[in-house]
């Protein structure tokens, strides 16, 4: 009989036993998901980044056939609705492997024309950033973007005339980007504009705040990324700036021709 219950108590486990491998359990998984979160995020910032190279050679091959950059916005549509405001990602599209959606769009009539409606609402995965909190579903009139054509600063002073190079009906050229390619910004993270869609003319800004504290009404720099946004210089260069970045230097690469001292 003693053998039994010994054998009995042997097979099962205690109370104290469960909450000992439930607490290690639980202590596992707290060390556990915060570096499975940060590798995830790691992973999706440089996914972005990959989406943001490919937009910077996209933007060299232009330059290189038409002696320019696309324009930021082909016909700003403010009192008149006729108006194109086709956006520089619409241009570019058939520098990024995407020559059947470019052939497919008719350039002389306005982005949200019936006739370009198929087009529109297509989504182009390299403008995409996998961290993004927007989420393309079947039905939607426009395909997303996160990534907006850098028009100048209003860090400074008012941005008047346009200090940066996706200007609205103006091609900007590398010999007008007087700051140098390599200190001057083109093309922007943001995630969270109400203007983030690739065909729209109106996913140009001008950098107005720090990185990631502009608020929602403004076109600006913010991403999902932890701490900062990708950026993509005049020369296809991609780099992250940190949202601590100092605020006269981020004016300063917002802008082609400023003479600014970037030695700091």
């Amino acid at each position: 009989m003693q053998r039994g219950l010994m054998r009995r108590r042997r097979g099962g486990m205690s109370l104290i036993e469960m909450l000992i491998i439930v607490a290690f359990i639980s202590i596992l998984i707290a060390i556990l998901l915060p570096a499975v979160q940060q590798s995830r995020q790691s992973a999706q910032r440089i996914g972005c980044s990959n989406n943001m190279r490919q937009i910077g050679l996209g933007l060299q091959n232009y330059h290189a056939s038409f002696d320019e950059f696309p324009v930021g916005c082909d016909q700003w549509r403010g009192v008149n609705p006729a108006s194109k405001q086709l956006a520089w990602s619409a241009y570019l599209l058939s520098f990024i492997e995407q020559n059947a959606l470019f052939d497919s769009i008719n350039f002389d009539l306005p982005f949200d024309s019936p006739t370009n409606s198929a087009a529109a609402a297509t989504a182009v995965p390299v403008f995409q950033c996998p961290s993004s909190l927007r989420v393309q579903i079947p039905g939607d009139r426009f395909g997303h973007s996160d990534y907006g054509g850098i028009f100048g600063e209003r860090i400074s002073g008012p941005n008047s005339p346009a200090k940066g190079v996706m200007l609205i009906d103006i091609a900007i050229g590398e010999t007008d980007v007087l700051d140098g390619l390599s200190n001057t910004l083109i093309i922007g993270e943001d995630t969270r504009s109400d203007d983030g869609f690739w065909i729209s003319g109106r996913n140009i800004f001008d950098q107005a705040f720090a990185i990631n504290a502009g608020p929602g009404f403004e076109n600006d720099l913010r991403s999902e990324h932890l701490g900062g946004a990708n950026v993509c210089r005049c020369d296809g260069s991609v780099d992250f700036f940190s949202d601590a970045m100092d605020l006269n230097l981020l004016a300063a690469v917002c802008t082609r021709a400023g003479g600014e001292n970037l030695d700091r």
